[in-house]
């Protein structure tokens, strides 16, 4: 059962961009002046924050830069359905993508409701642990959307005021490393107020551990891998992580905000306005009035291990759907789904928890960082510092939970413990884990990114240049109305 609502507040929808001629301050439908007032109003407001990063509607579309940019995933769909996806798988996407820029705004549209809540609410007379704590939440989600704009564009405006003047709107590009500042400025200060744990009420709001965990992958990202894993040991000694018994788990509804998860976009179903997850629609097949995108490629199939005798990692089946394999309402899985024959599993749900008629609408969360995608980066910050046992230890404890997760008892060589003591053999093994652990949940691009060059380019073949098409545009709307940007 959710327990948190994120309400949409018309009152904090800012504006994130004005014409020149408009240098008057700006005001949303109600005034800052008479909302923020107590302790109530204070918490509507950061659930407003949360609303805004949820997928309830196609505009988060973090899975087209994740997922079908990179190798593991076609756009998929009806061939005439979204085409400007395609655009971006093939790198010939423009300023004028009408992905992009709904993209840009949805995260804009996040930030503005972060910096009005951190802005406003140290103002409300209200008990100060709780101010505290939601003034990091808001920090905390601040940090999320700039870590994904400036992996998706790289240079963005650092936008941390509330849009409201001419000044406040019309900022320029940063650097990455500005941003990357940034990032971390907004995750330390959230680690220090925030709890560890919330009671079941307010299960789901950002925790000192989702903090902690950010601030680990920020460094990771930037490659400072003992601060990186400094962070990541912070995380383990607040003893409240650890994986599931079984890899699926995480992805069923009776296992949210489980002890494997560490942040998760809340989603439930049936309300108004909508806050139900649209992906259980996006990547389902037509036969379930879904529209079938993302759709897996048979590299990322290929990447899962097989037994001498022909048994599979069962994370394959669990993450994907595949010929004559059972899909979600136990009926066999038909290659016609899809025009790769692939389609993904993790982000539906049964039939007999949403039916056809309110696919759109779905309850299950996103899980965005859970413990298996710490212990992996955990396992690269030990090697590239130096400590190849360390890495092992972690890298075969995910491979280990694998293996437990196979139906009855598993071929002796399938999925063994790795031994190499090759540094080059090693990071090979990492890099492939997270492949096969976290396939589908948008982070391969990502990773191929931040991996540099000859990796990105070895996996996205000649049509990817690394110096040009790591990144997206910049949508043009931004680049017209921010003066900050083009004066």
């Amino acid at each position: 059962m959710k327990t948190i609502k994120y309400w949409l507040l018309l009152s904090l929808i800012s504006f994130s961009s004005c014409n020149d001629f408009l240098t008057e301050e700006l005001k949303g439908t109600f005034s800052t002046d008479t909302f923020y007032q107590n302790d109530k109003q204070a918490i509507q407001a950061i659930n407003g924050v949360y609303h805004a990063i949820t997928f309830r509607n196609f505009n988060n579309a973090i899975w087209v830069f994740g997922d079908v940019a990179s190798d593991d995933a076609v756009k998929g769909g009806n061939p005439g359905d979204q085409a400007e996806i395609s655009y971006i798988d093939e790198f010939t996407a423009d300023a004028n993508n009408g992905i992009i820029n709904n993209y840009w705004t949805y995260m804009y549209e996040a930030i503005a409701r972060a910096n009005n809540v951190i802005a406003y609410v140290p103002g409300v007379p209200m008990e100060e642990g709780l101010k505290s704590r939601i003034i990091g939440e808001a920090k905390f989600i601040r940090a999320y959307c700039y870590f994904n704009l400036v992996n998706v564009f790289g240079k963005v405006p650092l936008k941390l005021q509330p849009q409201v003047t001419y000044e406040a709107v019309h900022i320029g590009l940063s650097d990455d490393f500005e941003i990357y500042q940034q990032i971390e400025k907004d995750l330390s200060e959230a680690a220090v107020v925030l709890p560890v744990s919330y009671t079941a009420s307010d299960a789901g709001r950002v925790t000192r551990g989702a903090a902690l965990a950010m601030l680990g992958k920020a460094n990771l990202y930037q490659h400072r891998w003992a601060a990186a894993l400094s962070y990541f040991q912070q995380v383990d000694a607040l003893g409240m992580y650890k994986l599931l018994p079984h890899y699926a788990d995480n992805f069923k509804l009776a296992f949210e905000n489980s002890e494997e998860s560490i942040f998760e976009i809340q989603h439930l179903a049936g309300q108004n306005p909508l806050t139900g997850s649209a992906l259980n629609q996006w990547f389902a097949p037509a036969i379930e009035g879904g529209y079938y995108f993302n759709a897996p490629t048979q590299s990322l199939v290929d990447a899962f291990e097989k037994s001498a005798t022909g048994e599979v990692d069962p994370r394959l089946d669990i993450s994907l759907g595949r010929q004559g394999q059972p899909w979600l309402n136990d009926e066999p899985f038909s290659a016609s789904w899809s025009p790769t024959g692939f389609l993904t599993k993790k982000h539906q749900q049964p039939l007999s928890e949403i039916p056809s008629s309110l696919k759109g609408d779905g309850d299950l969360n996103y899980i965005y960082l859970r413990y298996g995608d710490v212990l992996l980066m955990k396992a690269e910050a030990f090697l590239e510092t130096g400590q190849a046992d360390s890495a092992r230890a972690n890298l075969n404890r995910i491979r280990q939970r694998a293996r437990a997760s196979f139906s009855g008892t598993p071929p002796a060589d399938l999925l063994a413990d790795i031994t190499t003591t090759d540094q080059n053999q090693l990071r090979d093994a990492i890099r492939k884990e997270r492949r096969v652990e976290l396939g589908q949940e948008f982070h391969r691009y990502f990773d191929l990114m931040r991996w540099g060059k000859t990796t990105a380019e070895t996996a996205l073949g000649p049509g990817f240049n690394y110096e040009t098409k790591r990144y997206q545009p910049l949508p043009q709307m931004e680049i017209d109305a921010n003066q900050g940007i083009n004066p």
